[in-house]
């Protein structure tokens, strides 16, 4: 730090016509953090939980280590996900029982999808009596949200729906919704990136006046040159090595901030919107771009701790969602009906590792951000995984279930971990005890997972 450095907080942001660019973690804010909690050194870098989840089950052969302990070796389809090994561990045997039918006949997929954060059995219906418990997520969220401008992120793909019969008498709510606020309120997904950086930042906020967001849709400018002076004014009074994070940092989120004006304009065959027409949706027409913008504005989330919670959808559960870009031109749903066909093996295996990549992608950007005398991933617990195991049996024992992340600390990653017959819910709460939420039973819980920790 130089001699005109200045203290900060983890809520100074960066202000400009409405818009409001929070900070990543700057070595000028230890010290005002630490006198304001009464902390030690290190203790004032925040945990973060993200719980990522895919559709149909997996191939499970593919997909499981045969080795336990540290010195196992990716199978094929977890390859991309070498480089983070150390930052990683594979989860087997563990279980959401309440998913399975208990009576109620048909609709896995919805069951799957709405127990695998609640752990709760939903109610089987498709009218507006809908009910399954409050996620893990919103468990922290009710907690420690009010720590952050936002109490928790919920991300997707697909859009989400809140009514209609979508699997065999379920609730489309139960197949599209992964977080839950209360037993019958799910939280509905932003599957938008352009909304969601507009959330983010503040860019075009609708508490702006309509003359506001004419005057900015008009000129087209950078949520960047809205903060500039503010931006200039703190860049003269940080250290050398602030400096260069804070450059960093904006130039990542101008990066973004390009990548959805190309997609906005594809939509638009390069019309820009006069004032007074709506602003295009600003979704990509690439899927793999779509599911990039979204996980790369969700580290941007946590690294300016916008919010500490979050959970992603690749696609909504019996998604049978087709990935012609992959020679895979079949829905997905239907391959995971595989009956033991080796050419749908093949495709499904082709599926799995599209996703795995897109979770190494995250893992990739939350590993680049430093902060404090580690990184991001480091201080995070990212859950990926699937309510079912394989998609033809529609089981939901031995789920395919990755942690990623040191948990500040509070993990010992490198490993394959085997359990038998155990309730997913045992992982979440010993998630939420890393993170100061302290719950004594979820679901169908009966105590902390065991092993995560360091030796």
């Amino acid at each position: 730090m130089n001699k005109r450095s200045v203290e900060l907080t983890r809520r100074t942001v960066l202000r400009g016509m409405g818009a409001a660019i929070a900070l990543p973690w700057l070595e000028a804010m230890g010290p005002a953090v630490r006198q304001a909690a009464g902390a030690p050194a290190g203790s004032e870098i925040p945990r973060r939980i993200a719980f990522l989840y895919v559709p149909n089950g997996v191939h499970m052969p593919d997909w499981t280590p045969a080795e336990a302990g540290a010195n196992f070796r990716l199978p094929p389809t977890l390859g991309a996900l070498e480089p983070f090994r150390q930052e990683l561990i594979v989860l087997s045997g563990l279980q959401q029982q309440n998913a399975s039918p208990m009576g109620d006949e048909g609709g896995d997929h919805a069951r799957s999808l709405a127990c695998f954060l609640t752990g709760a059995h939903p109610l089987k219906t498709d009218g507006a009596n809908i009910r399954a418990g409050v996620s893990i997520d919103q468990v922290a969220a009710n907690q420690i949200g009010h720590r952050t401008r936002l109490p928790s992120l919920e991300l997707g793909i697909d859009p989400s729906a809140q009514a209609g019969s979508c699997d065999s008498g379920y609730s489309c709510a139960y197949s599209s919704n992964i977080s839950w606020k209360s037993e019958n309120m799910p939280m509905a997904k932003e599957i938008n990136p352009g909304l969601l950086f507009d959330r983010l930042f503040g860019a075009r906020n609708r508490d702006a006046s309509p003359a506001l967001r004419a005057r900015r849709e008009r000129r087209q400018r950078s949520v960047l040159d809205f903060v500039r002076e503010d931006a200039k004014q703190l860049h003269a009074q940080l250290g050398s090595n602030d400096r260069h994070k804070i450059d960093e940092y904006l130039g990542a989120v101008r990066e973004i901030e390009r990548r959805i004006e190309q997609a906005r304009a594809f939509d638009i065959g390069d019309r820009r919107p006069e004032p007074g027409i709506a602003r295009p949706g600003g979704v990509p027409a690439d899927h793999r771009e779509h599911i990039r913008l979204m996980l790369d504005l969700l580290a941007l989330a946590f690294q300016a701790d916008v919010t500490r919670i979050g959970t992603f959808m690749f696609a909504n559960e019996a998604s049978n969602r087709a990935y012609p870009f992959l020679g895979v031109p079949d829905g997905h749903h239907d391959l995971s009906h595989h009956g033991n066909d080796p050419k749908k093996h093949e495709k499904i295996r082709t599926i799995n590792r599209f996703h795995v990549e897109q979770f190494a992608y995250l893992l990739s950007r939350l590993k680049s951000m430093k902060e404090g005398d580690g990184t991001v991933l480091e201080h995070s617990m990212i859950v990926y995984g699937s309510g079912i195991s394989d998609g033809d049996r529609h089981n939901h024992d031995d789920l395919p279930i990755l942690l990623a992340g040191r948990g500040g600390g509070s993990i010992a990653p490198g490993r394959h971990l085997r359990f038998e017959s155990t309730p997913l819910n045992n992982l979440y709460l010993s998630m939420l005890d890393r993170m100061g939420v302290r719950v004594d039973r979820h679901g169908d819980s009966t105590g902390r997972l065991p092993g995560l920790g360091p030796v």
